[in-house]
């Protein structure tokens, strides 16, 4: 903070009038309370000493000859530019419009002839003041900005980065459409989307407490979270697990993340939907079945802890062609001028007027501008549709990861045994995947391998181990019994494994990988004779419809240790 003494340091007063006494006087005012004067006999002379001596006052003659005061006066306001420069007029006019005048041209004040020395000395006194204060705040002005723009590049920085972290995964896929529009440069919404390797696709859209920076915190850690644990094939339940038990021990007390996930499975035209803390979401369905909302029934993540958070999940059927609208609550709570909210009435409105499912979308936008017309974004708001459609021809590898040939393991062995109460509650797939991703370029094919594994374990556990007859599925009805004998059977195993034996070997451009899966089941008759899948379809309990599957993906597939085993090869190549 200045303090403001006008002793402190001498003025320059730039003294501008064109009769001699009144400057001598003016002159000898000025010296005696310490300044420097400086002489002008009229506003060019004025001008040109202000350009070459920038005073900190000028006292201004009103009429004078070559340029008269009023003109002189806008010139030295313009020099000054944003620098105060106070301008007092010398003036014996005493009407009205004349006095208005000297302030309409930039003037600050006026002193009337004759001179009152007092007066004089008060005035160059407080407009010193006027006039270092106006210092001050330019420079604190200058300061913040130059802060700002710190501010702004370390922002700027630090968005590169969550970007590079919250990557957009398969948010480029065909079935999906998006909005995120942000507040600031953060965002507190977060939208990630990835394939799973067994097919499928996991979609989360979730809404930070706040916005800005410090609502988009807690979006690195649950997206880094997400695309590490869909990658690996964990289900969506372990994956909302992982993720509230990070954001509950980060977050501060009062800052949550409401969200809501989907897990899409095309193959069996299944949604499996996880709603905490966002506005009910909604299945708009095509061929004039009737849609639904799909509602809110969980706390935000982040709020609750360990055995009291839930992760259950609802489904619902979803066929291809339907489609899925997630938003934030930024969408609801947009007002127009007179501060109304759009709300969900207005946004159901848009679905009963909709004739064309592919444009639903657009005019959700359309209908959200027109409501709040010119009035300022209020909130961080997202709007998503995702489609149900046929999984053939969406794109495989969309995690942004790059085929890496460079590092790695590349030749090596594992074997790796689950005994009984591991098999009771634990699924190795997501613990082999992440092995089998170590190998350079082999994460391109996680898909494929994921979907050979999760066949030959199941196959290995149901009918190996505990001796179910893939039979009961042939009907809804004896898939229901299939499944409940299996829960039944799992809580029930003792002293049995299941074991996997894998061993990689590098190819010039590739590799093979052999897989073998052991287990301590009775075993059954095979023949490793070549057969159609009709024939395997109906072959009893070793494969089901499984092996079929497995034989289009892997070069060979032979039973072995009296049905107790099964190996196959798998063989790749670097893909681009």
């Amino acid at each position: 903070m200045l303090v403001f003494d006008a002793g402190q340091d001498p003025l320059k007063v730039l003294i501008a009038d064109d009769n001699d006494s009144d400057r001598m006087i003016l002159q000898a005012f000025v010296k005696k309370q310490g300044h420097i004067p400086i002489n002008a006999r009229d506003g060019q002379e004025a001008v040109e000493l202000f350009e070459s001596e920038r005073p900190d006052i000028v006292l201004m003659d009103a009429l004078m000859p070559v340029m008269d005061g009023f003109e002189a006066a806008r010139v030295i306001k313009g020099l000054a530019g944003e620098n105060m420069i106070p301008i007092i007029f010398l003036t014996s006019l005493q009407d009205a419009d004349s006095l208005a005048r000297c302030l309409d041209v930039g003037g600050d004040d006026f002193l009337s002839k004759p001179y009152n020395r007092v007066i004089l000395q008060a005035k160059i006194t407080a407009f010193n003041r006027m006039r270092l204060l106006h210092s001050t705040v330019q420079a604190q002005r200058d300061q913040i900005i130059l802060h700002n723009e710190h501010l702004m590049h370390e922002q700027e920085v630090a968005k590169k980065v969550f970007d590079n972290i919250a990557h957009p995964g398969c948010l480029q896929a065909g079935n999906i459409k998006y909005l995120i529009s942000p507040m600031a440069v953060f965002n507190g919404d977060v939208l990630l989307a990835a394939r799973k390797p067994s097919g499928g696709m996991l979609i989360f859209l979730g809404d930070f407490t706040g916005h800005g920076l410090p609502a988009a915190i807690g979006a690195m850690p649950t997206s880094e979270i997400f695309y590490g644990m869909a990658l690996k094939g964990f289900s969506m339940q372990d994956i909302l697990k992982e993720i509230n038990n990070k954001l509950k021990k980060i977050l501060p007390v009062g800052v949550f993340c409401c969200c809501c996930m989907v897990d899409i499975s095309f193959r069996k035209e299944i949604a499996e939907v996880w709603n905490g803390g966002l506005p009910d979401c909604y299945m708009y369905r095509s061929e004039g079945r009737e849609s639904e909302p799909m509602p809110s029934y969980h706390l935000p993540l982040g709020v609750l802890g360990g055995i009291s958070f839930s992760a259950e999940t609802r489904l619902y059927e979803m066929n291809h062609g339907d489609r899925i609208f997630l938003w934030s609550d930024g969408i609801h709570e947009e007002e127009d001028e007179n501060e109304v909210m759009f709300g969900n009435e207005r946004l159901m409105e848009v679905f009963d007027e909709n004739t064309d499912p592919e444009l639903v979308f657009e005019e959700l936008q359309q209908a959200v501008r027109d409501f709040t017309g010119s009035t300022l974004q209020c909130d961080d708001h997202s709007i998503v549709e995702i489609q149900s459609v046929p999984e053939d021809g969406l794109i495989e590898n969309v995690s942004g990861y790059a085929s890496d040939y460079k590092s790695g393991p590349k030749d090596w062995k594992f074997v790796f045994r689950l005994g009984a109460s591991s098999l009771k509650s634990f699924n190795p797939l997501p613990l082999l995947i992440h092995i089998l991703m170590e190998v350079p370029g082999l994460r391109a094919h996680s898909g494929k391998i994921y979907t050979i594994l999760s066949e030959l374990f199941n196959n290995a556990l149901e009918h190996g181990v505990m001796g179910l007859s893939s039979e009961l599925k042939s009907s809804s009805a004896g898939f229901a019994e299939y499944y409940q004998k299996r829960q039944e059977n799992l809580e029930s195993l003792n002293d049995c494994f299941v074991e996997f034996e894998l061993e990689h070997k590098p190819l010039e451009c590739g590799g093979v990988l052999d897989m073998l899966v052991r287990d301590s089941g009775k075993g059954f008759e095979f023949s490793n004779e070549p057969k159609s899948e009709v024939e395997l379809g109906k072959s009893g309990t070793y494969c089901g419809r499984g092996i079929p599957l497995v034989k289009t993906l892997c070069r060979s597939v032979l039973h072995s240790e009296g049905g107790c085993a099964v190996s196959v090869v798998f063989e790749w190549r670097i893909e681009g």
